[in-house]
């Protein structure tokens, strides 16, 4: 008995380990927390056409929008555990939601496991014309003569429009009401309209508009400028060293695969990113690929999650 044991066991290791050795071998599904149409959903098929192309299997994105993407990661996170459902994920489900949901369903730094960054970009403070503002010193000094008067748009409460804006209030000193809305486009419409003053929004929605003067750029939240914006100073250069709010977009999914299957993905959509007509169609919506490995994307999700925890306790914010 024992030896049929053992051997029934070995011979499940064998079958276990062929079948990760052969991965993928079916259709991979690819989630996405978004309706389709915007930015993350225009990556995910991008990425996807061309990781299907590289293995010879099919990659479907599925979009299973709701709760600012929290249900799709959610869903990947109590998936089966084989590696064939993965998920294009952002900063808020990420790094943000559980510092905003006490009983958040899933836990982002214990239930999902990084595959890659996908893409890593600044948003861009936009204002309306009707403000009388040129540069961010400007628009500070306004917000101080006149407190609580300015508001700034953002694509809902923990978004990374939000906390754009949240983080510049306390590192400015300010206090610029935040509007939530349902998206980028309802926020971009009040804001042409001049039924909101500003928005931290992605280059992609606002840069139409910048180019069309009916909006004016006053400065990118990231580190460096942004390629597509090269005469837009960040906010860091312009009086708030350090100051960074990144949008991005991550893959991930459950941390119960098998390490050898995630390295595989990690590979795959490395090289699917790295792919010169994935960043040809890419660049088009202003988005730039960020490829790295498993453990440069865990230490960025925890540094985020740290990060925008503390932004998210000292502002007060809730999900409410």
């Amino acid at each position: 008995m024992k030896r049929l044991l053992l051997a029934a066991a070995a011979l499940a290791f064998a079958a276990t380990a062929a079948a990760q050795s052969d991965f993928p071998t079916r259709t991979i599904t690819m989630l996405v927390g978004f309706a389709p149409g915007g930015a993350t959903d225009t990556a995910a098929r991008i990425i996807a056409k061309k990781m299907s192309e590289n293995l010879g299997q099919t990659v479907v994105v599925e979009n299973k929008p709701g709760a600012g993407g929290n249900i799709a990661h959610q869903a990947v996170a109590t998936a089966n555990p084989d590696g064939y459902t993965i998920l294009l994920g952002s900063v808020g489900p990420l790094a943000v939601a559980p510092h905003l949901i006490a009983k958040l369903p899933y836990d982002p730094l214990k239930d999902l496991a990084p595959l890659t960054m996908a893409v890593n970009f600044p948003n861009v403070l936009v204002v309306h014309n009707g403000v009388p503002a040129r540069t961010l010193a400007e628009y500070v000094a306004l917000a101080k003569a006149k407190p609580g008067a300015l508001d700034y748009a953002s694509t809902g409460v923990g978004s990374a429009s939000h906390l754009a804006g949240e983080l510049f209030n306390q590192r400015a000193g300010v206090n610029i009401v935040h509007i939530p809305y349902k998206g980028g486009g309802p926020a971009m419409t009040d804001l042409l309209g001049g039924r909101v003053g500003a928005y931290y929004s992605t280059h992609s929605t606002a840069g139409p508009h910048i180019e069309a003067g009916k909006l004016r750029a006053l400065a990118v939240t990231g580190l460096k400028r942004s390629s597509f914006l090269p005469n837009v100073p960040t906010i860091a250069e312009s009086g708030y060293p350090g100051f960074e709010a990144s949008n991005w977009y991550a893959f991930v999914t459950s941390a119960k695969v098998p390490a050898p299957i995630l390295d595989r993905l990690n590979k795959e959509l490395v090289k699917a990113l790295n792919a010169p007509e994935v960043k040809e169609q890419l660049a088009k919506h202003f988005l730039e690929p960020s490829p790295g490995t498993r453990e440069e994307l865990a230490n960025y999700i925890k540094s985020e999650y740290d990060n925008w925890g503390r932004v998210v306790k000292k502002a007060g914010i809730t999900a409410n």
